[in-house]
């Protein structure tokens, strides 16, 4: 099963031609809302999530944070149609976001960077099979007495 992109943003529009401009590079999911995005992470492994900052019932900023402590692992984009300043420092500081880019995208540089977050998403996922593993690994040398190196 590939790895998804989640893109929630409140207008239709929006969310169509991102559709149309990544689904053949990426398994798109979209959401109309944070907590229709929401149901789609508890359901399919999402990557990357990438989210309009302006929506009705919870900004893009809160939702990323909301989410955090059960995907910590998702890198997480926000887009916005206004360049907000305290919108970007709060995206930094409380949504621990990745990339903050301003509407309307370059499809050329999104996709560079949701290939980027990807990567650094699967390295994270690496990273942590392979700390399993070693802890694994020290417990049986532990469980035969032998020190460790």
């Amino acid at each position: 099963m590939a790895i998804g992109v989640l893109y929630i943003d409140d207008e239709v529009n929006n969310l169509n031609s991102f559709k149309a401009a990544f689904r053949r590079d990426f398994e798109i999911f979209t959401a109309s809302s944070a907590k229709e995005g929401r149901k789609i992470l508890d359901t399919q492994e999402i990557g990357v999530i990438i989210t309009d900052q302006r929506m009705p019932g919870m900004t893009g900023i809160e939702f990323l944070e909301s989410i955090l402590p059960v995907y910590p692992d998702t890198i997480r984009i926000l887009l916005t149609g206004f360049s907000d300043i305290n919108a970007v420092m709060d995206a930094i500081n409380r949504g621990q976001v990745y990339k903050y880019l301003v509407k309307p995208w370059q499809n050329d540089e999104l996709k560079m960077y949701i290939e980027n977050a990807l990567e650094i998403y699967n390295l994270r996922k690496e990273n942590k099979e392979l700390a399993r593993k070693l802890n694994a690994a020290y417990a049986e040398l532990d469980a035969f007495g032998k020190p460790r190196a």
